[in-house]
């Protein structure tokens, strides 16, 4: 299994800050948010390779983060540059995926897992659930109010777990899942990366994909939320203050 860090944003949200620092770089608890990350997919099972994927602006920066950590991790940390400058001209989530699985040639299952989340819990239980269940796999954080999820992916689940229905950023939520930016795809998924962007489809944010990949395939949701676990979204300056509050 390859675990697949995508970082190739300009975070335009948060200037001046990532004017020439990437978001995931930025640091709380003295640390780089990318520290936060890696320490939660070392926990997983047979993560045989680490890809980040960055945008050519801060690779350097990315490659420096990667010589450092290397000396604390023993699976192999491999950061590749999809060749971008700007925000105008990124090439998206969905997009730098298929740049990775391109040029990795990736013909197995993939961890996703965003490198701008912070969380607090353990994925494993998450992998668990995907070897278990032999299919493709979303985290989902219950956001507890409808005001919240005006803001997020919502998801809607059955009574199995089984994803039927995606929508970003409703107008009137029909649930409180948020997706987080997680995911455990399988091998035959990730071929499926090249139909979804040949269609014309957006290459830009994840949620887009699932969107679409619930449709033709089962997908299922594993759902955190519980009173000791905590997500944060970064997606603005004053979030981001108030998690260096709480990580001081």
């Amino acid at each position: 299994m390859i675990a697949l860090i995508p970082v190739a944003g300009y975070a335009t949200r948060l200037y001046p800050l990532t004017l020439d620092k990437p978001k995931a770089l930025l640091e709380i608890g003295g640390r780089p948010m990318m520290d936060y990350v890696v320490d939660k997919i070392i926990e997983l099972n047979n993560i045989t390779k680490i890809v980040v994927v960055s945008n050519h602006k801060f690779a350097s920066q990315f490659r420096e983060w990667a010589k450092k950590r290397q000396q604390t991790v023993s699976i192999p940390i491999v950061v590749l540059d999809d060749g971008t400058t700007s925000n105008e001209t990124r090439l998206g989530a969905i997009g730098d995926a298929q740049f990775v699985i391109e040029t990795e040639n990736i013909n197995e299952d993939i961890a996703w897992v965003s490198g701008d989340n912070l969380f607090s819990f353990s994925i494993k239980p998450f992998q668990d659930f995907f070897t278990k269940k032999k299919s493709d796999v979303i985290a989902c954080y219950d956001v507890k109010t409808s005001d919240q999820a005006k803001l997020f992916g919502i998801v809607n689940l059955d009574s199995n777990g089984k994803v039927t229905q995606f929508i970003e950023k409703p107008v009137k939520p029909t649930s409180t899942l948020a997706s987080i930016g997680i995911y455990f795809y399988s091998k035959e998924t990730v071929k499926l990366f090249r139909k979804y962007l040949s269609l014309g489809l957006s290459p830009d944010k994840p949620g887009e994909f699932v969107q679409w990949l619930f449709k033709e395939k089962s997908v299922y949701g594993f759902v955190y939320g519980s009173a000791t676990d905590e997500w944060f979204d970064i997606g603005s300056i004053e979030t981001l203050e108030a998690v260096r509050r709480r990580f001081k």
